[in-house]
């Protein structure tokens, strides 16, 4: 029975794969966008040497994140255009590309965390203790959460999968089993929702309170407005994308885990809805480099320096062999 319905949902897919192939192709188109994006940033940071800066380690890292984001989710649309069937009823093939896709998510929202701590840590250091991030503080958070990733990432090819077993399997992303994607999104996506959150609120509250500080000593405050305005403006952005990116990928575990349908009842629109995940997913990695490091000015700025750079390497090489 079970292979009665895995034949006639083999020619199904085949035969309706136009559709689907189209959202992919829009997926890939993306995920090329969003690795170039990452790649600029990557390479504007290290060429510049910025990278002394404890928040432009954690940019750079969120950008390394977001590049093997983008690269995983590449190769399973590829894999998914080529090949249908290993993304729909999973195979050992699909483990290593799926577990890649699941670190570096992983990896980019313990980036995101860690950037709200550090603003709110950089905004709020004349509270008593004056904790200051340092730039081993940020190298040691950077080595901590891929550490973090990777053994959470990984467990699948340790051997929490379902390859072997008829029960307990993801329709959306089997090979892997229902019960490692609830232990692997609900306390993540909770923590990319909320920490980010308090950690903006707590920032803008502070500001505000020094600007009520400064304006009842009868001092200026526009350097305080702005900046408040301006944290308002990106909080939301950050938030807002965070919450369109990951709560379908999280409605999607959810119904995973309540879904008691045969897999041929629910194609092709499950799937399709899969790829919409994926895709929105794929956007906070094109968004985040856009909201926190390729600003217009800024990246003039750091690309007009790295032409200076080079020119002045050329003049020095000049200079040598005459």
């Amino acid at each position: 029975m079970t292979m009665m319905w895995q034949q006639r949902l083999c020619f199904n897919i085949h035969f309706s794969t136009g559709g689907q192939g189209g959202s992919n192709t829009h997926v890939l188109t993306i995920n090329i966008a969003s690795v170039i994006f990452n790649c600029i940033v990557i390479i504007t940071r290290m060429a510049t040497k910025d990278l002394h800066k404890p928040i432009s380690i954690l940019f750079c890292n969120l950008a390394f994140s977001d590049l093997f984001t983008s690269f995983s989710g590449f190769w399973i649309s590829v894999l998914f255009i080529t090949n249908p069937d290993i993304t729909i009823f999973g195979s050992k093939g699909i483990l290593a590309p799926y577990s890649l896709y699941t670190t570096s998510i992983l990896s980019t929202i313990y980036n995101l965390v860690s950037i709200g701590i550090e603003r709110y840590l950089a905004v709020s250091e004349s509270i008593r203790t004056r904790f200051r991030v340092t730039r081993k503080h940020s190298i040691a958070v950077v080595l901590i959460s891929w550490i973090l990733a990777f053994s959470l990432g990984c467990l699948p090819l340790m051997g929490w999968n379902c390859l072997h077993m008829g029960r307990n399997l993801s329709v959306l992303y089997s090979p892997f089993c229902v019960d490692y994607l609830i232990f692997i999104t609900i306390p993540n996506v909770v923590a990319a929702f909320i920490v980010p959150l308090f950690t903006y609120l707590r920032i803008i509250i502070i500001l505000r309170k020094r600007k009520l500080r400064m304006k009842a000593c009868g001092q200026a405050t526009g350097t305080y407005k702005s900046a408040e305005i301006q944290v308002a403006r990106t909080s939301i952005f950050i938030w807002v994308l965070a919450l369109v990116s990951y709560a379908p990928f999280f409605a999607g575990v959810i119904f995973d885990a309540t879904n008691h349908q045969c897999p041929l009842d629910l194609y092709p629109s499950v799937y399709i809805f899969r790829n919409c995940t994926a895709m929105m997913i794929t956007m906070n990695c094109l968004g985040n480099p856009l909201i926190y490091t390729l600003k217009a000015k800024e990246l003039g700025a750091k690309l007009k320096s790295l032409r200076c750079l080079s020119a002045n390497r050329v003049q020095a090489c000049a200079v040598a062999n005459i």
